[in-house]
């Protein structure tokens, strides 16, 4: 638990970045402006959403910024970060991977606030971030990958061999150079994954709708135009 907390850390931001939030760092002349390239997108959403959740958190006596000293300390930081009792959330993605997650928490209350609807946001978000990985899925079956897969193994344990427990990065190289796996790999992947992006197609425009709305919210919340309480969607 000490580990997921941390990674949460890491992810959220640092304190002192947060702490922009709470000063403001915009006008109410020119009114709030959302940031023109994804990296700086992306570093208001983590920031905000980090604001927001040490703000539930500081209501209920915790914080991020120190570890917790005893194991209760812990449990009782993981209940307010990320909920508790049975998970709400639950998808299963065409990999067979299902992932779920809390509507209660300080967490979800976050992005509540910034993206509006919890349940929408989770099933577009996990789609989206997994489309990768759905693409490689369906690599796995295609003819011209078999082939090539065959012919890396029939490089990398040569007849009369056993498979060693691990292969070193000069053996890797040769084979998927000889083999042509990884040219196989890329093409069907570009194929594969244009083909996933049209079957999610609904599921990609929830996800740049909502992710417009958040950034709005976050920049609002930013520029001290707002409490940074409310839900509205």
């Amino acid at each position: 638990m000490l580990r997921r907390t941390a990674h949460l850390r890491r992810t959220l931001g640092t304190a002192a970045g947060a702490a922009l939030i709470l000063t403001g760092c915009g006008t109410a002349a020119t009114g709030p402006t959302v940031p023109p390239t994804p990296r700086a997108q992306d570093e208001l959403l983590r920031t905000v959403e980090r604001t927001l959740v040490d703000r539930c958190l500081d209501a209920e006596g915790l914080t991020l910024a120190t570890k917790p000293r005893t194991p209760e300390a812990d449990r009782r930081l993981q209940a307010a970060l990320f909920g508790t009792g049975p998970r709400e959330l639950s998808l299963t993605l065409a990999t067979g991977h299902t992932v779920t997650a809390h509507t209660d928490g300080c967490l979800a209350g976050a992005r509540q606030t910034l993206y509006g609807d919890q349940r929408r946001w989770f099933r577009a978000q996990v789609t989206v971030d997994n489309l990768r990985a759905e693409a490689q899925a369906r690599i796995k079956g295609d003819p011209a990958h078999r082939a090539a897969l065959e012919r890396w193994n029939r490089c990398a344990v040569p007849p009369g061999t056993t498979r060693p427990e691990r292969w070193g990065p000069a053996v890797v190289a040769r084979c998927e150079r000889e083999s042509g796996l990884a040219d196989v790999r890329a093409r069907l992947e570009t194929v594969e994954l244009a083909e996933v992006r049209l079957l999610r197609a609904d599921q990609l425009t929830t996800y740049r709708q909502l992710r417009d709305r958040a950034l709005r919210r976050a920049a609002e919340l930013s520029a001290g135009s707002t409490t940074g309480k409310g839900t509205d969607t």
